[in-house]
């Protein structure tokens, strides 16, 4: 259903362009919190059988299939479903994929109290093909997760690196890499190129996580809540070296990670700027001059022949 009162601004969409991902502390209310982990205790132990072949007779929801449209996943009393459903989530999901997208699976991540599990760093089923379009993954902690208690590593703003599933899992300690810890009920939306991976658990409580990813089944220009977009989207002469606006898109994807240093950060910004200029359908947009200035020499060679 539309959740125009609860969608993205531009600024939040910049910022997932730059970085990523979305991080929404508390966004879901106890009332799902607490009971819906005996929900997620049921999938997870269907899809453990089912691995094996098992029957899947643990009770809880049946699990959609893939290409399923959101709204006929996990119908009532299902708590997936209410918490999926919330107008604050619909809003977050329509302004990132539009509304009701396509289900593409999803899985209950629960590490037990005192897992030494260790997950090297991976990209989630990603095949790059170079177009704009994105899928996105939702990332449920339904109870409070304490710093270095399993939370899910993640590297932000590499989602816009092209590159094989496996291809980062030999990169370790990245500047700039975060470990999630937060309160319950947080939700975080990633880009599903962000870079990401598993912790053990030292703790004395098992962590529970529960992840969905989301095809598009529209495009995904201009989704999000427009009210603030004249304000805040820049034209191409928004340029560090010429007439640099504090209060721009551009001003939001400049913003670097600690390891994106110095003439690295250029390219970073035209593949944001890339991105930015699909989502916000002005193919004129630009950061720091660095696609006008190319595009400008192209035509004068065009009209040279």
């Amino acid at each position: 259903m539309p959740a125009t009162n609860h969608k993205l601004t531009t600024e939040e969409m910049a910022r997932f362009v730059a970085d990523g991902y979305l991080r929404f502390d508390a966004l879901i209310p106890e009332a799902i919190n607490q009971p819906i982990i005996e929900e997620l205790r049921a999938l997870e132990s269907n899809k453990i059988n089912q691995i094996f072949g098992q029957p899947a007779d643990a009770g809880g929801p049946p699990r959609p299939a893939s290409l399923t449209p959101l709204s006929q996943c996990y119908p009532a009393p299902s708590l997936l479903g209410a918490m999926l459903n919330l107008p604050e989530v619909q809003g977050i999901i329509e302004s990132l994929v539009g509304p009701d997208p396509l289900f593409d699976h999803d899985f209950v991540h629960r590490l037990p109290a005192g897992s030494t599990y260790h997950q090297h760093l991976h990209v989630d089923a990603v095949v790059d093909s170079g177009d704009p379009t994105f899928d996105i993954q939702l990332f449920y902690f339904p109870h409070a997760v304490a710093p270095g208690a399993g939370g899910t590593r993640f590297v932000p703003a590499t989602h816009l690196r092209r590159t094989r599933a496996e291809g980062v899992s030999r990169y370790q300690h990245l500047l700039g890499e975060q470990q999630y810890s937060g309160v319950d009920g947080t939700l975080m939306v990633f880009h599903h190129g962000l870079w990401h991976a598993g912790q053990p658990n030292p703790s004395d409580v098992d962590r529970w996580m529960y992840k969905i990813r989301l095809n598009p089944s529209v495009s995904q220009v201009k989704r999000w809540n427009m009210d603030d977009f004249e304000r805040i989207h820049n034209d191409a002469s928004d340029h560090t070296f010429a007439l640099m606006r504090h209060d721009s898109v551009a001003q939001i994807l400049r913003t670097m990670q600690p390891w994106q240093k110095g003439h690295e950060s250029r390219y970073e910004q035209m593949q944001r700027a890339r991105l930015w200029r699909y989502l916000s359908n002005d193919p004129g947009f630009d950061v720091d001059y660095y696609h006008t200035r190319i595009e400008q020499r192209g035509r004068i060679a065009g009209e040279q022949r």
